[in-house]
């Protein structure tokens, strides 16, 4: 039987003729909103927004109450029908192959940063999200434009529309008014148009993406962190071990804000040799390892990401993971494992390498030795800027 995933546009769930097909779950489709469609429901709304009434005064209370819903309550999704949290957690696992483990840790990562985050004025915006398909915690970005904004349009990833599907229903059922939310699931070409025709846009995605949209006043734009740790000459392999595997390795190396490039003062073979084999370790298993590892569900996904890091790799580098690149288990499932890569000394501008801030969807750093103007050139093409202790870690920017 055909599922189908709908959008959420003025106050209803919308089935569409035009579909994706969800990856891992046999039968199940996303519906997709044209441009034509987006560009009316804006004049819907500039028309109905002076006459609704006020949205509710305690924002904050009912993001909680719905993020309580997100992670456990049974939720009616559209088009897809009854889901307990149980089986969120199994859906997720299906289609993007993400571990309960991380689920759980993220959900929790959701409800520490609204608590953690000062609540802001509220004004007039219609504000749109478009989410990334690598972590569901990038919801925290709704959760503050709900809190500011009169409504919110979410365009989710169409690699994983679950959970920006199941949080909007959470809201509904807390309570927050169903003009005010909107779920677009659209193609690619398609955001142009809803960057065009929204107030405030914040915007998740990578390099490609970061060139396909123009810049304005109004748009924040999360692209590529490019995670950096700078490493003194003189501190111990063990400590520095330590300190770098959940740097690199917590959330299956999904967030821009992971480590992906590790500077070494002194000479870096001995650490990244330890480094290695600690990654080596990590079992693709999530019930076996302490930093679970999220699965690939598109044919061919896990092969194009590992090929990536043996794609930029150059004469005198080398690969000191020795697990196989692509690992599939007993049970089908399919992952890359954590990749770590020593640079090759003697470089004239290693800050040039490509590897170094290179992206992927696992658990991946490049360790290369530098000093000086090298190292500081590398540290500041990064977001995000680890040292580790005594000296504080700097970091440019929030994942």
């Amino acid at each position: 039987m055909t599922r189908l995933l709908h959008a959420f546009r003025r106050g209803c769930w919308h089935p569409s003729l035009d579909t994706a097909a969800l990856p891992g779950l046999t039968g199940t489709h996303l519906a997709l909103v044209p441009e034509i469609v987006v560009a009316s429901d804006r004049r819907w709304w500039d028309r109905t927004a002076p006459g609704l009434p006020p949205a509710p005064a305690e924002r904050r209370r009912l993001l909680l109450d719905a993020l309580d819903l997100f992670e456990h309550g049974a939720l009616d999704i559209g088009g897809l029908g009854p889901q307990s949290g149980d089986d969120f957690r199994n859906a997720l696992w299906e289609t993007a192959g993400i571990p309960g483990p991380l689920v759980d840790r993220w959900c929790g990562m959701l409800r520490s940063s609204l608590r953690a985050r000062p609540e802001p004025l509220p004004d007039t915006a219609l504000a749109l999200v478009s989410l990334p398909g690598n972590t569901f915690t990038c919801l925290e970005t709704v959760l503050d434009q709900i809190e500011r904004s009169a409504a919110v349009w979410v365009r989710p990833s169409r690699r994983e529309p679950l959970s920006a599907a199941r949080f909007v229903t959470a809201l509904l059922t807390a309570g927050w008014p169903p003009e005010r939310i909107s779920l677009y699931p659209t193609g690619q070409q398609v955001l142009t148009g809803l960057i065009r025709l929204t107030d405030r846009h914040v915007v998740f995605g990578g390099s490609s993406l970061a060139a396909s949209v123009r810049v304005s006043a109004d748009l924040t734009l999360h692209g590529p962190g490019r995670g950096c740790a700078l490493l003194p000459d003189r501190i111990g392999t063990s400590e520095a071990v330590d300190w770098l595997l959940p740097l690199i390795a917590a959330d299956s190396g999904r967030f821009c804000s992971n480590v992906r490039t590790v500077v070494h003062a002194g000479p870096a073979e001995p650490l990244a040799t330890a480094l290695a084999a600690e990654l080596d370790a990590i079992s693709p298993h999530p019930s076996l390892s302490g930093w679970p590892l999220t699965a690939f569900r598109e044919p061919g996904a896990a092969a194009r990401a590992a090929r990536s890091v043996a794609d930029l790799m150059r004469p005198g580098d080398r690969l000191l993971t020795r697990r196989p690149p692509v690992v599939e288990t007993v049970g089908g499932d399919t992952y890359v494992s954590p990749h770590l890569v020593l640079i090759g000394d003697g470089l004239h501008e290693p800050q040039e390498h490509p590897l170094l801030g290179h992206e992927v969807p696992f658990p991946f750093a490049a360790m290369v030795r530098a000093t000086g103007p090298a190292a500081t050139a590398i540290a500041d093409r990064s977001l995000f800027v680890y040292r580790p202790l005594p000296e504080a870690a700097a970091q440019k920017g929030t994942p």
